[in-house]
């Protein structure tokens, strides 16, 4: 009995300890603010680049293609940002009328 308790409690654990350790659960697609990140971060490796005159320019072209190649794709991937206003408390009250 203690052996089948003891592998049930193991079982258990072993099943809950991955996604208790994952973090939120992916849904597919990725986020906005992540993709908008992206975009900033290959903007800022181009301007690095473009700004630097001690790379050759065999070596950081490639480089700067790749990065706004990677920019095209992300920017095909945003869709518009919607966002919900909060709904403000006197609106959504019923209207008080006085005698």
């Amino acid at each position: 009995m203690r052996r089948l308790l003891a592998f049930a409690a193991l079982s258990i654990f072993l099943g809950l300890a991955p996604r208790a350790s994952a973090g939120p659960e992916p849904t597919g697609e990725l986020c906005y603010w992540c993709i908008r990140d992206a975009i900033y971060a290959d903007v800022s490796l181009i301007d690095h680049l473009e700004a630097n005159p001690d790379i050759d320019e065999s070596v950081k072209g490639p480089e700067i293609m790749a990065a706004r190649a990677d920019i095209h794709r992300l920017r095909a991937l945003l869709v518009p940002l919607v966002r919900q206003p909060p709904e403000l408390c006197c609106y959504s009250r019923p209207r008080l009328y006085v005698r």
